[in-house]
């Protein structure tokens, strides 16, 4: 939700933008802020952090569905042996059960869960350091506009002069070696 509101604020500025000022030139540009990302250690240890966080949670939620397994597998022993009330009340606990590994599930890996705010807590500084590199190369390049190549604003046709990137790179010294390719757009 919050992704389309960014989206749809950034049309809205660009509407507002030609509006007012229809005789003056602009000049945009766009970033890959996903291959930027990639490049920098920081991002690489966070995302690898998160990997083996994610590992352990998964660990975890497996052994609390084997547990339940277990029961389910305990219960149908006994279940002949069992008077009425007995089995009804193995029911109820292993329902229970079931329904605490899923809640601990859904706090861990559901919307807003422990994985949710772990990652943004590791990735924002990397993210915070991109976007300073990104506005300060728009200054010194006088872009009045910059795009996100690798977000949900579909981009049909990129023009490889109005690729920022490599500058974003040099800012954050991160442009040793392999440059990025241009003919992938």
């Amino acid at each position: 939700m919050k992704r389309n509101t960014a989206i749809f604020f950034s049309f809205f500025v660009l509407l507002h933008w030609f509006c007012i000022n229809p005789s003056q030139a602009q000049k945009f540009g766009y970033v890959d802020s996903d291959f930027i990302l990639q490049r920098m250690p920081e991002y690489q240890k966070a995302m690898q952090e998160i990997e083996k966080a994610a590992a352990n949670w998964e660990r975890l939620i497996a052994d609390k569905f084997k547990a339940v397994e277990e029961l389910k597998r305990k219960y149908s022993e006994e279940e002949i042996l069992l008077p009425e009330e007995m089995r009804k009340e193995k029911q109820a606990e292993i329902a229970i059960e079931e329904q605490k590994a899923r809640e601990y599930q859904k706090s861990i890996f559901g919307y807003e869960g422990v994985y949710f705010d772990k990652k943004q807590e590791l990735i924002q500084p990397a993210q915070d350091e991109l976007f300073r590199a990104v506005a300060k190369v728009a200054r010194e390049k006088k872009v009045q506009i910059m795009f996100d190549k690798s977000s949900d604003l579909i981009m049909i046709y990129t023009e490889p002069r109005h690729d920022y990137t490599d500058y974003v790179l040099k800012e954050l010294n991160l442009d040793e070696g392999d440059e990025k390719d241009k003919d992938d757009e």
